[in-house]
C-alpha cells in the first residue's frame, strides 16, 4: 500500500500554526493521537503546507517521530548522484493522485532548469525552476523507521520524494546526505504566495478555425504545448473547442473500467502524473486494480497508483496527429481544470500507436456516444 495514500486537505482547515516550535508541538500531538497519520494529513489539519511541517523539524534528534536535515539546492548534481543509491521508490503526487515507481535513477540528463531521467523504471521530466527546498527526512511511525529525500516548491508543496527500500545502498545514502548537506540548518520555512491561477479566455476571443487547422497539422505530441501557448488556451478549453475528431468528452468514472480492461487484456500503457515541478511516468502493463472507497489503485510490485476518482470532474479521449500516426490519450482533470493524470498506450518515438490501446480508446469513446444516444 502507498506510503502517501492520504486524505486530501479539508475545505476548512484549522487555524494556521505559525511558529516552528508550535508546528513541532502540534505535529507530535497529532501523531500521538493517531500514529498512522502522514505528514500531509497533519499539515491539512493544521492549515499549513507539508513543507512547513518538515522544515520545522530541521535539527530535531533522529530518534524522534520526525527529523530533517536541509540539503543544498544543487538539483542537477543531486539527480546525477541518485544512481549510487541503487533500488529506491520514487514518488510524485498532486492533490488527487499518487504515482510510485521502484527502481534506480539511471540515464540522467540535467541543465540548471530542466532534467530527464530516462529509464524504464524511473522515468521523469524535471522543471527545476519550481524546486526550492530539499530535505533528508527520518520518520519513526507505526510502520517502523523510514528514510526519505523530500523536495518542495516555494509554497511548501511536495514535488518529489525518494524513499529508501530494503535493497537501497544505505552507505551511499548517508554519503549523499553528507555531500549535499546545507551548511545552514535553520529550522522553519516561510512559504511564498502561490503563483496566480491561469485565467481562461473567453471562447469568443479564440480563433477556433485556426486552432483546429493547426491541431490537424501536428507532427509530434510535444508540439501540443506550443499550440496552447500560441492561442492562449488552457488545456481543457482547447479540448472543448477542438474538432470532435480529436477530442471527445467521456464519462468521468471511465478510469476504473479502463484500467480493468487494460489489465485483463495485458495492454501495455503509459501513466503520466505530475505537478508544476515534475512529471513521473510508468510504462508497461498493469495487473492488480483495486478500488478502495473513493480511490482507484494499481497495486503492482514495482508500480503503485492511487487516484481519487471522486476528484475527476472531466475526462477526455484526445487524439493528436503525429509523423507516426494518431496518438491517443485519456486525460483526467479536476474541477479547477488541473490535470490529474494522462494515460497513453505504451510507445516510443518512431513507432505507431499499438492497436490494443487504440481499440480500448475507441471502445471508451463509443461507450460515451451510446450513453448520449
Amino acid at each position: 500500500m502507498s506510503i502517501e495514500m492520504t486524505t486530501p486537505p479539508t475545505d476548512r482547515p484549522a487555524d494556521p500554526v505559525h511558529t516552528t516550535e508550535a508546528l513541532r508541538d502540534a505535529y507530535a500531538q497529532a501523531r500521538s493521537g493517531t500514529p498512522t497519520l502522514r505528514q500531509r494529513d497533519i499539515a491539512a489539519q493544521l492549515g499549513c503546507s507539508e513543507g512547513e511541517i518538515v522544515a520545522a523539524h530541521v535539527g530535531e534528534p533522529e530518534g524522534g517521530a520526525l527529523s530533517a536535515l536541509r540539503l543544498q539546492p544543487r538539483w542537477r548534481e543531486l539527480f546525477h548522484a541518485f544512481e549510487s543509491l541503487g533500488d529506491v521508490m520514487a514518488l510524485t503526487r498532486n492533490t488527487s493522485c499518487v504515482h510510485e515507481k521502484t527502481g534506480t535513477y539511471r540515464n540522467v540528463t540535467c541543465t540548471d532548469r530542466r532534467g530527464l531521467v530516462l529509464d524504464r523504471q524511473i522515468d521523469l521530466r524535471l522543471f527545476f525552476s519550481r524546486w526550492t527546498h530539499g530535505f533528508a527526512v527520518n520518520e519513526n511511525g507505526s510502520g517502523g523507521p523510514r528514510q526519505s529525500l523530500q523536495f518542495y516548491d516555494a509554497q511548501g508543496q511536495a514535488l518529489h520524494k525518494i524513499h529508501a527500500r530494503p535493497a537501497t545502498d544505505l552507505k551511499a545514502w548517508q554519503g549523499l546526505i553528507e555531500q549535499f548537506r546545507d551548511p545552514q540548518q535553520q529550522a522553519g520555512m516561510q512559504p511564498e504566495p502561490a503563483p496566480p491561477a491561469e485565467v481562461e479566455r473567453d471562447d469568443g476571443d479564440i480563433d477556433v478555425a485556426q486552432l483546429r487547422e493547426e491541431w490537424a497539422g501536428l507532427r509530434d505530441t510535444h508540439e501540443f504545448f506550443g499550440l496552447l501557448k500560441r492561442h492562449g488556451l488552457t488545456r481543457t478549453q482547447a479540448l472543448r473547442l477542438a474538432d470532435p475528431r480529436y477530442a471527445i468528452e467521456v464519462e468521468r468514472d471511465v478510469l476504473p473500467r479502463m484500467l480493468q480492461d487494460a489489465a485483463r487484456d495485458a495492454v501495455p500503457i503509459m501513466v503520466f502524473v505530475g505537478n508544476p515541478g515534475i512529471i513521473q511516468i510508468h510504462s508497461g502493463a498493469v495487473r492488480k486494480i483495486v478500488p478502495m472507497g473513493p480511490w482507484i489503485n494499481v497495486l503492482d510490485p514495482d508500480f503503485n497508483l492511487h487516484l481519487r476518482q471522486d476528484h475527476v470532474a472531466r475526462a477526455w479521449v484526445v487524439r493528436k496527429p503525429t509523423r507516426d500516426g494518431i496518438v491517443t490519450s485519456l486525460e483526467l482533470f479536476d474541477a479547477a481544470g488541473q490535470t490529474i493524470a494522462m494515460l497513453f498506450g505504451e510507445r516510443r518515438p518512431g513507432i505507431p500507436e499499438i492497436e490494443p490501446w487504440k481499440n480500448l480508446m475507441d471502445h471508451v469513446a463509443k461507450e460515451k456516444a451510446l450513453c448520449a444516444a
